[in-house]
């Protein structure tokens, strides 16, 4: 079955959204849209290597370098020697990282959540279930 014009119509409506979710960002956090990638990484999976990251978020770790370093001197992210392999560094999300990154959600979230209210109680979980549907599709291998 073609499932393009589906695809079309969901690709549309995300991309949207996502639009309208930057817009309502506030400009206090100061997080580029790589730092959110980085330490939203980090909260989802506790600690990673620079690598893990890169290849997660389908970039170059060397292009990640700069954001990793600036994380790091913030004192957002803390930096390890790997327990396998000590040359390799690994990654993990401070306190601080944390209260950032829940502060830059939060601005997000409030507009939603107000933007949810004019919808129906099944209209809400239809998004509801979309949410969890689109989070399984994002983390397929391609």
């Amino acid at each position: 079955m073609d499932h393009l014009s589906e695809a079309a119509r969901i690709r549309r409506g995300v991309v949207r959204l996502n639009r309208r979710l930057r817009q309502e960002r506030g400009n206090e956090s100061g997080l580029s849209p790589n730092q959110l990638i980085v330490l939203g990484h980090l909260h989802r999976h506790r600690s990673a290597t620079p690598g893990e990251i890169a290849t997660a978020e389908r970039q170059r770790a060397q292009s990640l370098t700069r954001t990793f370093a600036e994380l790091e001197a913030e004192g957002l992210i803390a930096r390890e020697p790997g327990t396998v392999d000590r040359r390799q560094s690994v990654l993990t999300l401070t306190t601080a990282g944390r209260r950032a990154l829940d502060r830059d959600m939060a601005e997000r979230d409030v507009w939603l959540a107000g933007a949810l209210a004019s919808l129906n109680a099944t209209e809400r979980g239809v998004l509801e279930l979309a949410g969890a549907i689109m989070e399984r599709l994002a983390d397929l291998e391609a």
